[in-house]
């Protein structure tokens, strides 16, 4: 994968990924992705196709919509130091890839992203080496979440 970072601070909890005023509308929630830390932010993320963010991203409460919001703006991947447990889960669950790396690149860089080795690679060529997601993490995003991962199990399993 490769585009565009969107960089963000530390500490960016679910409130401000989405906020609560926003989240009735599920069909709609890309459009207000990260308007509680800045208005502009929504149409900087959909020009996007990385947020790189500081530690503890997705912090707060459990609201599977902070994920979809991400997912409706068109984001690819999150890239981040740590991740909030139920954050990271929720990715999974819902197919958004995240790896963690504290990530030195500025806001409007272009990064190539290889989620199985957890390579990242910025403008000047400079290697970033993640841990690549967990293989079983992994395979529910690339079967589209846990539920399409559950159905894909379920058809494959003798009868």
């Amino acid at each position: 994968m490769r585009g565009k970072v969107l960089r963000l601070g530390a500490n960016l909890n679910t409130d401000v990924i989405i906020p609560a005023r926003f989240m009735q509308d599920w069909e709609r929630l890309g459009d207000h992705v990260f308007e509680g830390e800045d208005p502009a932010l929504p149409a900087r993320a959909k020009a996007a196709a990385f947020v790189v963010a500081g530690r503890n991203f997705g912090c707060g409460s459990s609201r599977e919509q902070a994920v979809m919001a991400i997912k409706q703006a068109g984001i690819l991947c999150v890239i981040a130091p740590s991740f909030a447990g139920i954050f990271y889960r929720n990715a999974v669950n819902l197919a958004l890839p995240v790896l963690e790396a504290d990530l030195d690149v500025e806001d409007g860089a272009e990064i190539e992203v290889d989620l199985a080795t957890g390579r990242i690679v910025d403008a000047s060529g400079r290697i970033h080496q993640a841990p690549p997601m967990p293989e079983q993490a992994r395979r529910i995003v690339e079967d589209g979440g846990l539920i399409e991962h559950m159905k894909k199990r379920y058809a494959e399993r003798p009868r």
